[in-house]
C-alpha cells in the first residue's frame, strides 16, 4: 500500500465545500467545549472545594443524555435534521452566554451552574443525533469513513489542545471570557451547518413519542452488526475506563508526581491523534468491524499491562498504544453505525451511540473507583482491562457478521 493511502484520506476536504464548512464548525465547537469543561470544573471546585460537587459536573452532563437521548433521536427522525441541529446549537450558545453572565456577576449558587451545564447537555442530546446524519448525506458512500476519520483527528487534536488552552484563558482573562469564547464557538458551528439543504429522513419518518423509541430499540436488538458495535463500546467504556484511577496509580507506582499525572491523559490523546492521522489504511480496508474489535481488544490489553508497569516511561508508552487503539475503534464503530443504519433510523441509533459513548465512561470511572477502593488501583486496571478483552472476544465469536466486511469502492 502506498504512503498516500496510509495517511488520513483528505478527499472529502478537496471535493466537498459543504463538508469543509461542517468540519471547521465542528472543530471550533469541540475546542470551545473542552475549554468549558475545564472552566466548569475549576469554577465548581473554587466554589465548593468538594470532590463530590466536582464529580456532580459529570453527572449533570450524563443524566440529560441518558434521559432525553432516545426521545431526541426519535424527534430527529421525524423532522428536518438541519433545522433541529441549528436550534440545538443556538440553545447551547445561550447556555454558554448564561454561564458567562453568572461568572461575571458571581451571584449564582453551584446548583445553578450545574443546572446550566445540564441544560446545555440536553441541547447536545438533541443536536448530536441530528448532526449524526450529516456526513452520510453530504459525502458519497466511499468517502464516509474518510470524513469520519477527519472528524476524529480534529476532535482528538482539540482534546489535546482544549484543556491546556482553557487553563491559559482562565489564568489570563477569567471565567466569563472562557464561557463567552465557547458561545462564539457554537456560532461558528451554526454557520458551518447553515448552508446545508433541508435534511428530512429518507424513508418512513419515526412514529411519535415512545413508539418511535421502541422502533429504534427494536432495530438495535435485531441488527447484529450495529448491536455488536455498541456492545463492544460498552465493554471499552464501562469495564475498562481508566481516567478516575490515574491519580491513585500515580500515587501507588510513581510517587505522586503531578508532572507524571498530567502526562497520562496527554499520552492517551497523543496516541489517538497519531492513529487518526494514519487512518488511511483502515478506512480503505473496508472492514470496520474487524478493526473495531482489534482496537477494543488492544485497548483492554494495553490498560491491563499498564496496571502492572513500574516504569513511568513504559506506562506512558502503553497509554499511547491504548489511545491509538481506542481512536481506531471509535472511528470504526461510527463508520458501522452510519453506513449500516437506514437513514430513517439514523437519529435514534446515533442517539444510542452518543449515550454509550458519553455516559458509558462516567459509569466506567465509577466502577473503577469502587473496585480500587476495595482493592487497589492496579487491581482495578488489570481486572478492567482483562474483562474488556474477554467481552470483545465474546462479541467477536458470537457475531461473525461483525468480523466480515466488504472492501470500500474507490471513487473514479
Amino acid at each position: 500500500m502506498s504512503v498516500s493511502r496510509t495517511f488520513i484520506d483528505v478527499r472529502p476536504l478537496r471535493t466537498s465545500p459543504v463538508f469543509r464548512r461542517l468540519l471547521i464548525g465542528r472543530t471550533v465547537s469541540v475546542l470551545g467545549s473542552f475549554m468549558t469543561m475545564v472552566t466548569v470544573m475549576y469554577q465548581v471546585w473554587e466554589m465548593t472545594h468538594s470532590a463530590a460537587w466536582s464529580g456532580a459536573v459529570g453527572l449533570a452532563q450524563a443524566v440529560p443524555l441518558v434521559c432525553f437521548g432516545l426521545f431526541a433521536g426519535a424527534w430527529v427522525d421525524r423532522g428536518d435534521r438541519r433545522r433541529i441541529y441549528l436550534a440545538a446549537t443556538v440553545g447551547q450558545a445561550v447556555c454558554s452566554l448564561l454561564l458567562a453572565l453568572q461568572a461575571f456577576t458571581g451571584h449564582v449558587p453551584v446548583a445553578g451552574v450545574l443546572a446550566l451545564v445540564a441544560a446545555q447537555s440536553a441541547c447536545a442530546a438533541v443536536g448530536g443525533p441530528a448532526a449524526g446524519v450529516f456526513v452520510p448525506r453530504v459525502l458519497p458512500k466511499e468517502q464516509v469513513a474518510s470524513g469520519l476519520a477527519l472528524y476524529q483527528v480534529t476532535a482528538q487534536s482539540m482534546m489535546l489542545i482544549g484543556p491546556a488552552l482553557g487553563g491559559l484563558m482562565l489564568g489570563w482573562f477569567g471565567l466569563g471570557v472562557c464561557y463567552l469564547l465557547d458561545a462564539l464557538s457554537f456560532l461558528v458551528a451554526f454557520h458551518g451547518a447553515f448552508g446545508l439543504p433541508a435534511l428530512p429522513p429518507e424513508g418512513e419518518p419515526s412514529r411519535a413519542g415512545l413508539h418511535g423509541v421502541v422502533d429504534g430499540l427494536r432495530f438495535l436488538a435485531g441488527h447484529r452488526v450495529v448491536r455488536g458495535a455498541l456492545v463492544t463500546d460498552l465493554a471499552v467504556t464501562v469495564l475498562s475506563m481508566p481516567a478516575s484511577l490515574f491519580p491513585l496509580i500515580n500515587e501507588e507506582r510513581f510517587g505522586g508526581d503531578p508532572r507524571t499525572l498530567g502526562l497520562f491523559m496527554s499520552a492517551v490523546a497523543i496516541g489517538g491523534v497519531a492513529a487518526s492521522a494514519l487512518s488511511g489504511t483502515v478506512t480503505h480496508l473496508g472492514r470496520p468491524g474487524l478493526v473495531m474489535l482489534c482496537g477494543a481488544g488492544v485497548w483492554g490489553a494495553a490498560l491491563a499491562a499498564f496496571g502492572l508497569m513500574r516504569s513511568p516511561w513504559a506506562g506512558l508508552g502503553l497509554l499511547v498504544v491504548a489511545g491509538a487503539a481506542d481512536a481506531l475503534s471509535v472511528l470504526s464503530r461510527t463508520t458501522i453505525v452510519q453506513t449500516r443504519t437506514p437513514d430513517a433510523l439514523l437519529g435514534r441509533v446515533t442517539a444510542a451511540e452518543q449515550i454509550v459513548g458519553q455516559a458509558g465512561p462516567h459509569l466506567g470511572n465509577m466502577r473503577a473507583g469502587l473496585v480500587a477502593g476495595a482493592t487497589s488501583g492496579a487491581t482495578a486496571l488489570v481486572t478492567g482491562g482483562l474483562l474488556c478483552l474477554l467481552a470483545v472476544v465474546w462479541v467477536a465469536t458470537s457475531t461473525p457478521q461483525l468480523r466480515a466486511g466488504v472492501p470500500v469502492p474507490e471513487s473514479p
